[in-house]
């Protein structure tokens, strides 16, 4: 359905050329201020039309709250938020040939067999349109997490085609054990990723070298995926539940519900496979002394934890609950599936084959405006969590506290034969007492 989350639920709607796209968000706590300013950053960052790596399509994508607000405070009713589509351009994709041919790779085919109509005009709820939504409501979720926490979500490009920010190798076959890799996570920052627009790598090097590898496949009209990283900051531990909903599942069902996500791994991921137990293996050492987060987070009953670990293979994650560390994570996305490259292909009636030269305007490489939408989906993912954790533990404090009484005494196994054996003369067999 187009709903995610319990606690803090958003529902977005809108298709890529409708007249709007937006959100219903229920379950923003009362009394923070809000208003479209602490929202629009991450709509901007999101939004076409940035460079000459992305899109043409011009959308300013501001962001209008409808409810759920008064004099610029959450109400804690359902808050509603509209962005109206601007550069709207149906009759790109009009033509003969894309009325006939379904889009290699693309959901036109999909969405065609599951609801017997589809729109006519781009992607419709499989565009990256849709994720405005989830955008906008993220903000709100991150400006709780900023202000009750001191929760911080960067994500940055880490990869594009076969250019990675940290090259596995034989000493580092994942970037987990590379302090280069730990160093940046641990201090990154949004600023410091937006420094290298339009690709948000945050190394020059390799930024300059993406940078020149999209524009050749822009150039010949062709398309290049690519590798987002994700780091999440100052996260208490105990969040996540222990079997279906462990964190790292829902971060994972929440970054494939993405357009063009196709992959998922947590901490060592993949690269972890190829290290024995003795190195992977994150020991546990006392936590340093740090100073208090200039929030509310001491008052909460969510602390940071007596106990770091000296190593983070586990990115911040282990039986699906956080321990307090840094979680991080990448998301994989494949070349846009709508270029202009002349494409074999058949037609939606299957009967003839034909040549697609696709129309339209798209991104050569999704992974630069993927990056707000990947810290997106964690803030959405991190807020329900501790919103369930919170209620738990809300529940259990109104308990009397629990009496210290010392565990019952175990009976002997002749104690539990003699009990059996009484059992069968007192029932007689099957149940039946005998006379």
């Amino acid at each position: 359905m187009s709903t995610f989350g319990e606690y803090f639920r958003v529902t977005t709607y809108g298709e890529s050329h409708c007249r709007s796209v937006g959100c219903i968000v229920d379950g923003v706590p009362p009394g923070m201020e809000l208003t479209e300013d602490d929202i629009q950053p991450q709509m901007t960052r999101r939004r076409p039309g940035q460079s000459a790596l992305t899109t043409p399509r011009n959308e300013m994508d501001l962001v209008e709250i409808q409810s759920g607000t008064e004099f610029g405070v959450t109400l804690g009713t359902p808050i509603a938020m509209i962005v109206r589509n601007k550069d709207q351009r149906p009759h790109d994709y009009g033509n003969s040939t894309m009325d006939l041919y379904p889009r290699p790779s693309h959901a036109d085919w999909t969405y065609l067999e599951k609801y017997g109509v589809k729109a006519s005009s781009g992607g419709g709820r499989s565009s990256a349109r849709e994720t405005i939504g989830r955008v906008a409501a993220s903000a709100i979720a991150e400006k709780y997490l900023k202000l009750a926490h001191g929760i911080d979500i960067v994500a940055f490009v880490s990869s594009v085609g076969g250019l990675h920010m940290f090259p596995p190798s034989a000493i580092h076959p994942t970037p987990s054990t590379n302090p280069a890799f730990l160093s940046l996570i641990g201090d990154v920052t949004r600023e410091k990723v937006d420094e290298f627009v339009p690709v948000r790598c945050p190394d020059a090097t390799a930024s300059a070298k993406m940078a020149e590898l999209i524009a050749g496949f822009r150039d010949r009209q062709d398309s290049i995926g690519g590798t987002v990283t994700c780091v999440i900051r100052n996260v208490p531990s105990g969040l996540g539940e222990p079997c279906f909903d462990k964190m790292e599942a829902m971060l994972a069902h929440a970054m494939l519900s993405i357009p063009a996500s196709k992959g998922f791994e947590v901490g060592s991921g993949f690269g972890g496979c190829e290290v024995p137990g003795s190195i992977h293996n994150d020991p546990f050492v006392l936590a340093p002394e740090l100073p208090p987060l200039e929030t509310g987070a001491s008052k909460n009953g969510l602390l940071r934890p007596r106990l770091t670990t000296k190593t983070n293979n586990s990115g911040g994650i282990q039986g699906g609950i956080t321990n307090g560390a840094p979680i991080y994570f990448r998301v994989a996305f494949k070349p846009p599936a709508t270029i202009g490259l002349a494409q074999q292909t058949a037609t939606y009636d299957g009967e003839s084959d034909g040549i697609l030269e696709a129309k339209g305007r798209h991104d050569p490489c999704v992974v630069p405006r993927a990056v707000p939408i990947v810290e997106a989906m964690a803030a959405l993912v991190v807020i329900d969590a501790l919103m369930a954790q919170q209620a738990r533990q809300t529940s259990r404090s109104l308990l009397p506290p629990l009496k210290k009484t010392r565990p019952a005494k175990r009976t002997t196994v002749a104690g539990e034969d003699a009990i059996k054996k009484q059992h069968i003369n007192d029932q007689g067999v099957n149940g039946l007492k005998t006379e």
